[in-house]
């Protein structure tokens, strides 16, 4: 099989809001290896056979990626990913039975600390905005290239969240709408962050990653991580893509 599924387009490139792969190479990234003693154990989902193969072949290669299992549908991934418990699930949006959105928020339930990308034909925004309220924590288009796939998992794994830049402008769109819908709704007080917290959810919603945001601040990029942290615990959120949003809601910050 071929080891491509596409065209090549960066989820990190410079249209995506924050949601981009950390370049790979540097000395943090090394140090990351290092410090993952064990492989990324990844759980494929799709209804077609034949791309899942395709996944797993491409994966096998990638010495600090596992496929711990695979699922034809919604219902066997939720099954699955109770049993395996994988780190980051792959999986397409729409399938029979039930669906890759609805199972989503049921992989979570089970599953917790798993993380989940969906994989999907369509770039459209209703798909994209049920799919980070479900938890989900990345959302590519399936003609990414093959190197794309694992660097996505890398990334995913790593606190980054990802996103097809196809559908980096429309998420800002839907951002700057959510403001205007919510401007009389805003009943409880938002969590304080501290001046540097916002500084640094500023740049996250920029489409900066940890090292960018670090070589900007004058920081270490373990700072840069801990201030992320810290933003997901007080907004009580669980991604930088869901933080963004919510500071967005919340005229927290503003993207002009």
């Amino acid at each position: 099989m071929a080891e491509s599924f596409g065209p090549v387009h960066h989820p990190g490139g410079s249209d995506a809001p924050g949601y981009g792969a950390a370049p790979r190479g540097g000395p943090d990234d090394r140090a990351d290896e290092v410090s993952r003693k064990e492989p990324i154990r990844v759980l494929v989902v799709d209804d077609h056979a034949l791309f899942r193969r395709g996944l797993e072949i491409v994966l096998a290669q990638e010495e600090d990626i596992q496929v711990v299992g695979e699922a034809g549908d919604g219902a066997e991934a939720v099954d699955k990913a109770a049993d395996l418990l994988p780190d980051i699930v792959l999986m397409d949006v729409r399938m029979p039975k039930r669906g890759g959105i609805e199972a989503c928020t049921s992989i979570k339930e089970v599953a917790p600390s798993a993380k989940i990308i969906m994989l999907t034909i369509s770039d459209e925004e209703a798909d994209l905005y049920d799919a980070i309220k479900a938890g989900a924590t990345g959302y590519l288009l399936k003609e990414i290239s093959t190197d794309e796939v694992a660097t996505a998992i890398r990334a995913v794994a790593d606190g980054q969240s990802q996103i097809s830049p196809s559908m980096a402008s429309k998420l800002l769109t839907e951002f700057k709408s959510m403001i205007q819908r919510t401007d009389d709704r805003r009943l409880v007080p938002a969590p304080r962050l501290t001046d540097r917290e916002l500084e640094v959810l500023k740049l996250v919603a920029t489409g900066m990653n940890n090292r960018d945001i670090a070589k900007e601040l004058f920081i270490s990029e373990n700072t840069v991580k801990n201030h992320v942290r810290n933003i997901l615990e007080k907004l009580q959120l669980h991604s930088r893509m869901e933080a963004v949003v919510y500071a967005m809601r919340e005229k927290i910050l503003e993207i002009r």
